[in-house]
């Protein structure tokens, strides 16, 4: 288990205490459409973090090339059509870069530092040059205003039941998954990000907002900084006259 992250109820736990069978029953909701929205057509997509491929397939079914990494080998499992690798984020190198990477589940909170610089190193480093980072962030509200629950369309019920202070501004937080014939739990580490210390993060990875796809603000399209400056600069210079 990775420090500060536990998980209870049936069935294989991560290390970041993510239950397999929990994950395997939560549908993709409207994600999928954001990404593909944001993405060129039959783009090949990086997928960091995928778990049992909630993502993976409703986007293969879209036309596009997933490649799928995650550290556990029981989330891979579930995982078919797409190539998948096994390994911590922070630790990949392919010696590759893909039209798009992901990297969803409010990953980019984790609340160790330089796990979250990693992170966005890894992102930065298998992006094209002209391609995009797709991020998922936490709403503004995500720590406060606790317990708050939201009863899903499908039938379980999602409840935050806390966010308690550990220090260095990072949170213990509780959260807890009710089926008709199963309950699960997760306690996991999270650090609330602003705007500017979330796009201040990015800067220090090498890359920059191109957009925020949502109205809420929890998906972000961000590009290789060296992209974004390239587009500042066209916008800025006159059009030369034709002589």
């Amino acid at each position: 288990m990775r420090e500060g992250h536990q998980g209870t109820g049936p069935g294989a736990i991560t290390p970041d205490g993510c239950a397999v069978e929990l994950y395997s029953r939560l549908p993709a909701g409207a994600e999928p459409d954001i990404v593909a929205a944001a993405v060129p057509e039959g783009a090949r997509i990086l997928e960091l973090g995928s778990g049992v491929g909630r993502m993976t397939h409703p986007l293969l079914e879209r036309g596009f090339t997933v490649t799928a990494v995650d550290e556990s080998a029981e989330m891979l499992e579930h995982v078919r059509g797409a190539r998948t690798i096994r390994s911590p984020i922070e630790d990949l190198d392919l010696g590759e870069r893909f039209d798009a990477v992901m990297l969803a589940s409010f990953l980019v909170h984790t609340g160790d530092v330089e796990v979250r610089r990693g992170l966005l190193r890894t992102c930065a480093r298998h992006v094209e040059e002209a391609g995009c980072v797709l991020i998922q962030r936490e709403g503004a509200d995500y720590h406060t205003n606790l317990p708050r629950e939201r009863v899903d369309p499908s039938g379980f019920t999602v409840r935050i039941l806390s966010a308690d202070p550990v220090g260095d501004g990072v949170n213990s937080v509780r959260a807890e998954y009710e089926f008709p014939d199963a309950v699960w739990t997760q306690t996991f580490r999270a650090r609330p990000l602003t705007r500017e210390q979330f796009e201040e993060a990015l800067g220090e990875a090498g890359l920059a907002v191109d957009r925020y796809l949502t109205e809420d603000e929890t998906w972000v399209r961000a590009v290789p900084a060296r992209q974004g400056q390239r587009r500042t600069a066209a916008v800025r210079s006159p059009a030369r006259a034709p002589s």
